[in-house]
Order: structure tokens, then sequence, then C-alpha cells
């Protein structure tokens, strides 16, 4: 069920909240790129940015009214959610550390694509032409990007892009279905504390000395991830995915001015090219969500059901 089919639905709220968690993550790509930089390894790089979360929103609860606020009757639901999550960040990282921030941000914004392809499998959803006509737009656009055997920036990087993107999609369904029952604190929680348990294993292996600088940027990953999953979560619990996700493409500007003030990169003329197509390939997406769903509501209300 939609956000918009309960009392929670806060559209201009949804939307504001959802844009500020956009700039938590554009944040926190450009830390993630800082310390790889450095030779952190992206396994540790995930331990201590989900490992600040823990402490964090233990606290919030606390001073909330108790650690109890924690409490969840859906354990399987949040330990899914767990591992579906440390795979979505192992390509989301993986692919902000092999390409400069805007491409990496660019094709993230496919995620809508991937999500109408999970409805029509998942959900058994008929997809219509306005819909196959972004999901083609859209994956033209990427290849404009990434220029496969000819291109500015690794396949390898696009493809994992590309993955990160679909997990995305996947773990977008999977929070508006936690969301029906559990506050966006309890969601960041559980998902933060799965992660540093299946994180944790690899440290011995991975972990190293670091200076006080560095601390600092583990330290900026953590605080930034956890701003930036609160409140995206907390956007999904007040609007539709199909509204809020339109927030996430002011995610270009923070990772095209970052990019150019930390790494000295702008983006080429062929990822101007190609993300207007996928831009608008989500926005055609999302509006024709909207359209559809507002035309079941309105057949149902006719209908008396």
């Amino acid at each position: 069920m939609e956000a918009g089919d309960s009392d929670n639905d806060r559209p201009l709220l949804a939307l504001v909240i959802r844009l500020l968690g956009i700039a938590g993550f554009a944040v926190m790509a450009a830390l993630i790129k800082l310390a790889s930089e450095r030779g952190m390894h992206i396994a540790e790089i995930i331990f201590w940015r989900q490992l600040v979360t823990v402490p964090i929103i233990a606290t919030w609860a606390m001073l909330a009214g108790g650690i109890h606020l924690l409490h969840t009757a859906r354990p399987k639901a949040h330990a899914v959610r767990g591992l579906y999550g440390v795979v979505g960040m192992i390509f989301n990282f993986g692919a902000v550390i092999l390409l400069p921030l805007a491409e990496a941000t660019t094709i993230n914004f496919s995620a809508p694509i991937w999500a109408v392809i999970l409805c029509m499998i998942l959900l058994k959803e008929r997809v219509g032409i306005w819909r196959w006509s972004a999901v083609i737009a859209g994956f033209a656009g990427i290849l404009i990007i990434a220029q496969p055997g000819d291109g500015h920036i690794p396949l390898d990087g696009a493809l994992v892009a590309m993955a990160g993107a679909f997990m995305i999609a996947l773990i977008s369904i999977q929070i508006r279905d936690l969301s029906r029952t559990e506050q966006p604190m309890v969601i960041v929680f559980w998902f933060a504390a799965i992660s540093v348990l299946l994180a944790a294993p690899l440290q011995p292996f991975v972990m190293q000395a670091h200076s006080a600088s560095d601390w600092l940027l583990l330290l900026g990953i953590g605080l930034s991830g956890t701003w930036g999953q609160l409140l995206i979560t907390m956007a999904l619990r007040f609007g539709k995915v199909s509204s809020v996700i339109v927030m996430d493409y002011s995610s270009i500007v923070w990772a095209t001015l970052l990019g150019w003030l930390l790494f000295s990169t702008l983006p080429p003329a062929t990822t101007w090219l190609g993300a207007p197509l996928i831009v608008a390939a989500g926005l055609i997406i999302a509006w024709r969500e909207r359209t559809v769903r507002k035309r079941f509501a309105d057949q149902r209300a006719a209908s008396g059901t």
C-alpha cells in the first residue's frame, strides 16, 4: 500500500525531507571516494558507516522514551532488508569509488527504471507504452554516458552503478513495506545493526591503522549517511515512492559541485546528453504511476468499493 493510501500522506513534507536526505547522501558519497583514495577498503568503510549509526539511533530512542522504541515484531523482514542493504552498499559505494561522482550519481537515477521491471516481474503489474518508452529512453541514456568500448568511464564501473540502482529500487519496495508498521528510527537502527554484524567478520582482514584525519573522514561518512538514511526513510512514510523519488535528481547538482571542488573533475558532454534521458525516464514513470493510481482510486470511489 502506498503512503497516499494512508492518513500519514503529507506529500510536500515528504519532498522536503527527501531533498535533505539526498544532500546527506551526496556528502557521504564524496567522503567515501576520499576514503578510498586514502587506501581504505570498502568493507571497512561499510563497517564504520553503519557502526556510527547504532549509538546515534539508540541514544535518540532513549531520549524519545526508551530503548523499547526500537523493538520490532518483524525481525525476518529487517533481516532481509539488512542483507539486501549490504549488497546495495557494496554496489553503490563501489560505483562511487570506480566512477566520477557525477557519472555514478547519474546512473543511480535508473532506479525508477528498475522499479518498473521489478513491478512487472514480482507484482505481475501490466506495463504500458508510456513506462516501456521511459525504460528504453533511460537505458539509452545510460549507454550514451557509458559508451561501452569507447567511453571515458570504465565499463565495469558503469555495470556496478547499474547494479546499485537495481538494489535501490528493490530496497525502496522493502522500506515501503516496512514503513507500514515500523517507525523510520526502527528501520534505520536494525539495518545498521545487521550490517555491522555482517561486516564485522571481515574487519581483521581489511582494517588498517588510521591517522586522526582518517578517523574524522570515517566519522563524517557515518554521520552524513545516518542523516541521509533517516530522512529518505522518513520521506517514504509521508509520501509515495513514485512522488518523492523526483527529489533524488537534485543529487546531480551536489555530485557535480563536490566532484569539481574535491576532485577537480567535471562531467563531459556525453554525461549531459545522457543524463536528461535518464531523468526524463524517471519523471515519466513517476507521472504515469500517479496517473494510474489516481484513475484506479476514482474507479473504486465511483463503484463504491
